[in-house]
């Protein structure tokens, strides 16, 4: 009997140590998926300056779109919560819309090739913050789901782990088409 009891014990620190180590896994991975979003979109706000500078030298008289650019630009530097930051970002991103739909009425400013070549660079750090963004979401996901399940949810309600929100941005900024005047 006594062996059974001893037996049973080891089994379930087992289960416990297996279920916690799966835990801390799948948060580290978490951390990882959120720093890779923070290494892209801090690629992006260093690209937004010069950016901002080849438009402002060929469309100065929209300083508006270009100051709204530049704050939201200092604002997203910093570090968030992936809620804000995902509030920041789409805002931002539409801002970065808007500077881009501004330079193609300046057929000068499209055909300057350093303008050309932060355009391409700006397209291919969005494509790495995409698939950043699914990475973490997917971190994310798994990590949820074992805080939530059963027999896992019992070692992660015990130990403090919690669920995280997914770092989404917002479809209206996606689907939100710039507006630019020139009057």
């Amino acid at each position: 009997m006594q062996l059974i009891l001893i037996l049973l014990l080891v089994g379930l620190t087992v289960v416990l140590i297996f279920l916690y180590n799966n835990l801390v896994k799948l948060k580290n991975k978490a951390e990882e998926g959120w720093s890779g979003i923070s290494v892209q979109l801090k690629r992006r706000a260093d690209l937004v300056p010069n950016l901002v500078q080849i438009v402002k030298g060929y469309a100065s008289h929209e300083s508006e779109v270009l100051q709204k650019v530049v704050q939201l630009r200092s604002e997203v530097v910093k570090p968030h919560a992936p809620e804000e930051q995902a509030r920041l970002e789409s805002a931002f991103g539409g801002q970065i819309r808007q500077l881009l739909v501004l330079a193609e009425s300046y057929p000068e400013l499209r055909a300057n090739e350093n303008f050309v070549r932060l355009q391409e660079q700006l397209a291919t750090v969005e494509d790495e913050i995409q698939m950043a963004r699914r990475y973490y979401n997917a971190t994310v996901r798994d990590l949820n789901t074992a805080t939530e399940t059963f027999p896992s949810v019992l070692v992660a309600s015990t130990i403090g782990f919690k669920k995280r929100n997914f770092f989404e941005l917002s479809e209206a900024s996606d689907a939100e088409n710039p507006n630019i005047s020139f009057s």
